[in-house]
């Protein structure tokens, strides 16, 4: 098999590794970001993070911790075929030889342009899944109207499509999505490599065991969500925005708005359930990806 095809389907293993183990921390962390804050005297729709999931367990079972997992299930395979590929074809550019190990410095270099290609991918993808993954939520505030807007994913893309401006409406945050994967990704695939030479005691790391690589991938991830969480915030309140009577005008005034009205922490909310799908959900993709890319010699 060519590289691209190895990481092609090892980058398609991994995805769904990761999805499946961290979908239900992804649909509090939405919730949380995107309940509306509340008015003077009341309290938040949500309170917490074990708050939001009892909420969304009683009012729609646990089927509702994996609501808008199609779309990203439905792309898994091309979301990490474009973050692995690229990676993998920027790898063998910076490379003086083929084979030879990459600097920490190079992975990051490897990692941006990988989120320079992905966030393009991740956009529409993500804005579908914040809809339904938000919209319990924003009904019941009362900012949205009607009840239950969307009855699933390719609901949410014919809605956009056709009432939000074509298939423009689809890439609505597209800022802050480039503003996240960008820097994220850099970050991501430098501590990875950081990580598993120093547990390798060198730049040759192809014997490391599953264990290096599990926490290699966790803390990798951890970094991720720890660098850009602000901009994943901002990005889904953008996404989710009412387009007939938006709240913000763009991604400058998002943060802004947000900062004035609830301070930093504003920039936080749903940061505990991120950080810890991040650990668990990250360890398991870079796992199965380095376990089968090995398979594949």
């Amino acid at each position: 098999m060519g590289d691209v095809a190895k990481d092609l389907t090892a980058g398609t293993v991994g995805g769904a590794a990761q999805l499946i183990c961290g979908h239900p921390f992804d649909t509090i962390k939405v919730k949380l970001q995107s309940q509306p804050a509340p008015l003077p005297g009341q309290l938040p729709k949500y309170s917490g993070a074990m708050d939001a999931v009892k909420q969304t367990i009683a009012a729609e079972g646990p089927r509702g911790l994996y609501k808008g997992m199609g779309a990203p299930l439905a792309t898994v395979a091309a979301f990490n075929a474009v973050l692995f590929t690229v990676r993998g074809q920027m790898e063998a550019l910076l490379r003086y030889e083929p084979g030879a190990p990459l600097s920490v410095n190079q992975q990051i270099v490897c990692g941006a342009g990988a989120g320079v290609a992905v966030s393009f991918l991740a956009c529409p993808t993500e804005l579908i899944k914040c809809r339904l993954q938000a919209q319990s939520a924003l009904a019941d505030s009362g900012t949205s109207t009607g009840a239950v807007k969307y009855g699933g994913p390719i609901d949410v893309a014919k809605h956009v499509i056709r009432s939000e401006g074509g298939v423009r409406g689809l890439f609505k945050g597209l800022v802050p999505t480039l503003a996240r994967e960008v820097p994220g990704n850099a970050i991501m695939f430098g501590v990875y490599e950081a990580l598993k030479q120093h547990f390798a005691g060198g730049s040759d790391t192809s014997e490391l065991g599953r264990g290096s690589l599990i926490v290699a991938g966790g803390l990798a991830g951890a970094s991720f969500w720890a660098t850009v969480y602000p901009t994943d915030v901002v990005k889904s309140v953008i996404q989710v925005d009412d387009f007939r009577n938006p709240k913000f005008s763009g991604t400058f005034h998002a943060f802004r708005k947000i900062s004035a009205s609830e301070g930093v922490k504003g920039l936080y909310k749903g940061f505990g359930p991120a950080m810890a799908r991040s650990v668990p959900a990250n360890a398991a993709c870079f796992l199965a990806y380095e376990v089968t890319r090995s398979s594949l010699g």
